[in-house]
């Protein structure tokens, strides 16, 4: 997979390119929410464990072409990621998915009271029953299957594997003899009974999954009695050569903050109950109670489906120093400014996959006070000693205490970032993880033979 020369192979294997299929029956669901387009996407985006991944493969020399389901088209379009120079391939959803989605209030539903809402009659049965079956149907087989030959894929990557679009990819990939894997960012739930009866065959058929979180690979060997071997515990990768160490005074003056303020910082999506916005608002309040003649700085980067909710949470009298830039940043360098001019980062998440803002703020020398949410404990292992401090997941007093406590002690906080960048350094470069995904991705069960025979034909 990695284009070594094998003994008695004969030949050099050619370049692995990987198709990777981000979260989402259409594109679309995660970029609304957040105000961005699929231009935007293409010509601006980066940043996250996607374009992460992407940069990581380069390192270990194998290629990428994400592949995105979208309404924007209506038929496949090959563009490129301008920032990145990785191939995209629009595809258009198939038209009964289409049609069917038109029926659906709630096309990501639990349950059928959510997915019926406002419905009433044949319309509520037929969306209760169809909701079964429409994200299967999201993805254009045909369509993917010629980008996978056209752009000479050796595997193919979906982001989670508690997904319709997995379970459609590893019967493809049988058929076109490409073995699939799938990667663990925080889907853990099933929205459909027909997941319910097919996932386990995928995930047993699935060449190989990656699985940063220990309690997440714990519950897929439990419940789907995948060997531990075959459980990947690769973190996300940072380019550290985009993360340099930032210079605080410029940018506090940049954003017209005191030097001698008391600055926290959080970015990421606004979705309130699953990124803890809730908890790290109660907290910040006890924070101000407890100092009412300091100098308190709250920055909060990001747009989401619940901005509405977390304005209405803002407007408590009680609070001071909250600044909200509500804007999802697609170039990072522009949320650099907000990073640099902290004191602490503080991450509330009730529940992650295995986040990347953690790591990024991290990476710009930030000591980090975490709810204990999937994936947090293997940011920092060591705890203080890597650079940070876990707290109960919707704790809000316990959320307060440990980041008052960094807030009021600046030395403490320069002496843990330090920690916390060094574990960056250590553990989630672009080559370290490379390396550990092409050889994830060179594990899979026949994969020398096939590439070999492809070489030769």
């Amino acid at each position: 997979m990695t284009g070594r020369i094998r003994a008695g192979a004969g030949d050099r294997l050619p370049p692995p390119i990987l198709a990777v299929l981000p979260w989402g029956d259409l594109i679309e669901d995660f970029l609304d929410p957040i105000g961005q387009s699929v231009d935007a996407f293409v010509e601006e985006m980066t940043g996250g464990w996607l374009f992460g991944y992407l940069d990581a493969l380069d390192t270990a020399g194998i290629g990428s072409v994400l592949v995105c389901v979208t309404a924007a088209v209506d038929r496949p379009v090959r563009r490129i990621h301008l920032p990145s120079g990785v191939p995209i391939w629009l595809l258009p959803a198939s038209r009964t998915y289409r049609m069917i989605r038109r029926l659906l209030p709630e096309p990501y539903a639990y349950d059928r009271r959510t997915a019926t809402a406002g419905l009433a009659g044949p319309r509520a049965l037929a969306a209760a029953g169809l909701r079964h079956v429409a994200p299967y149907l999201s993805t254009p087989v045909r369509a993917l299957s010629v980008v996978l030959r056209r752009e000479g894929c050796t595997a193919l990557l979906c982001q989670e594997y508690e997904e319709a679009r997995f379970d459609v990819c590893v019967a493809l990939g049988r058929v076109v003899r490409v073995p699939v894997f799938a990667t663990y960012q925080g889907g853990h739930r099933q929205r459909t009974l027909l997941e319910r009866v097919v996932r386990r065959t995928s995930i047993k058929a699935a060449a190989g999954l990656i699985i940063a979180a220990h309690a997440e690979r714990e519950r897929v060997h439990r419940r789907y009695g995948v060997p531990l071997q075959r459980l990947a515990e690769i973190f996300n990768p940072l380019d550290l050569g985009r993360w340099p160490m930032g210079n605080r005074a410029e940018a506090r003056a940049s954003l017209g903050l005191p030097d001698s303020a008391k600055v926290a910082v959080w970015h990421g999506r606004i979705e309130l109950r699953r990124k803890g916005l809730d908890v790290l608002v109660d907290a910040w309040r006890l924070i101000c109670a407890a100092r009412p003649d300091d100098d308190l700085h709250l920055l909060l980067v990001g747009s989401g489906t619940d901005s509405a909710r977390l304005r209405e949470l803002l407007k408590d009298s009680d609070l001071r120093g909250v600044h909200w830039f509500d804007s999802y940043v697609l170039d990072r360098s522009k949320l650099r400014p907000y990073l640099d001019a902290a004191d602490v980062y503080v991450f509330p998440s009730r529940h992650e996959g295995f986040a990347v803002a953690p790591v990024e703020a991290m990476a710009c020398g930030l000591p980090l006070v975490a709810a204990d949410a999937p994936g947090v404990r293997e940011l920092m292992p060591g705890g203080a000693a890597d650079g940070g401090t876990v707290v109960p997941v919707g704790d809000p007093s316990a959320l307060a205490v440990e980041l008052g406590a960094l807030l009021d002690d600046p030395v403490r906080s320069r002496e843990l970032g330090s920690r916390a960048r060094a574990r960056v350094e250590e553990g989630f470069s672009l080559v370290a993880v490379g390396r550990q995904l092409a050889s994830t991705l060179d594990s899979a069960p026949g994969r020398t033979a096939r590439t070999t025979q492809q070489a030769s034909s």
